[in-house]
């Protein structure tokens, strides 16, 4: 009897384990093992012997082997699956980094050159500002020199109308007191 439960024990525990292990195709000694179990469950019907115990622990060993072989293999497998997925997630995101990495230089580049080209601008404004507010300068005492010539001659102007006028007057003055003495010495 205790043969027996202890086979359905390792029977429920491989079946928890497989259960638990992703899905893969069985390895060839899970195979000889399940054979092996089928034929013994075909075959006993009867009491076990000394003998049967004995081989029911050698092959639960062996079970047990190659169970754990099994798992061992799983488990390197997901490990190599896993450590080439980081290689390839780590591979991909250093390729998109560089690719980000040299588009970011450009970026650079070219905001360095529009800084450069907006430096000219603002210079060559500058230039221009300084050569207007320099020629509106310039423009500025023009126009006051001007504006000071004009005021003087418009002063000339009204002196040379006074003089005209006083000229005329002489010459009236002078017409009379020739015309006085005129008479005077006739």
């Amino acid at each position: 009897m205790s043969s027996l439960y202890t086979r359905s024990k390792e029977f429920t525990r491989n079946r928890k384990s497989q259960s638990d292990s992703p899905p893969a195709s069985p390895s060839p000694t899970a195979k000889t093992l399940r054979h092996e179990r089928l034929s013994r469950l075909e075959s006993g019907g009867g009491n076990p012997t000394t003998s049967d115990s004995y081989g029911d622990r050698t092959s639960a060993r062996a079970r047990r082997e190659a169970r754990e072989a099994r798992l061992a293999t799983l488990t390197s497998r997901v490990e190599e699956d896993s450590n080439r997925d980081y290689k390839k997630l780590y591979e991909s995101a250093l390729t998109e980094n560089q690719k980000l990495k040299t588009k970011l230089q450009e970026a650079q580049l070219e905001l360095a050159d529009i800084k450069s080209k907006l430096e000219k601008m603002a210079q060559q404004k500058q230039e221009k500002t300084s050569d207007r507010s320099s020629m509106l300068e310039m423009e500025k005492r023009e126009r006051r020199a001007l504006e000071r010539k004009m005021s003087e001659m418009e002063e000339e102007m009204k002196v040379l109308t006074e003089l005209k006028s006083d000229n005329q007057r002489l010459k009236d003055e002078n017409g009379a007191l020739i015309r006085v003495i005129s008479k005077l010495s006739k």
